[in-house]
């Protein structure tokens, strides 16, 4: 199975959301095919066949809190913004928490990312192109 070598590998080739569809058919070349990353510290959780399953450690100092109201209007907007590279991964966390965001799960099979409020509710689907 995968490990968090290749994981971190397959990534360090992202430079903006232009290189993200290269990146998630790299993470189904290797076998995932889902992850789940969660706003308020950043780690992730990567999802291969049969249970498997790794975590990364947390990215953020501090833990976020993620906001009760979901402003999907600003959502939509911020990530729009760090797609064309124009914020770090730790500001979009930032601002996804700002936003109301709990997490997102990118479905690598179906090729689509999910974006999630505290209640669970999905507020946003995006299809991730072929690259």
């Amino acid at each position: 199975m995968f490990t968090l070598e290749q994981i971190k590998e397959a990534h360090s080739h992202v430079k903006s959301g232009a290189d993200f569809p290269a990146y998630v058919e790299k993470l189904a070349k290797l076998g995932v095919r889902s992850y789940t990353c969660y706003v308020h510290d950043g780690h992730t959780d990567y999802v291969g066949d049969d249970g498997y399953h790794i975590q990364t450690d947390t990215t953020t100092a501090e833990p976020l809190v993620v906001d009760e109201l979901t402003d999907i209007d600003m959502f939509k907007e911020r990530l729009k913004i760090h797609q064309q590279g124009g914020t770090s991964f730790s500001v979009f966390l930032t601002d996804a928490a700002q936003a109301g965001v709990e997490k997102w799960i990118t479905d690598v099979t179906a090729r689509t990312c999910t974006y999630y409020d505290k209640a669970g509710n999905d507020v946003l689907v995006e299809s991730i192109p072929t690259p």
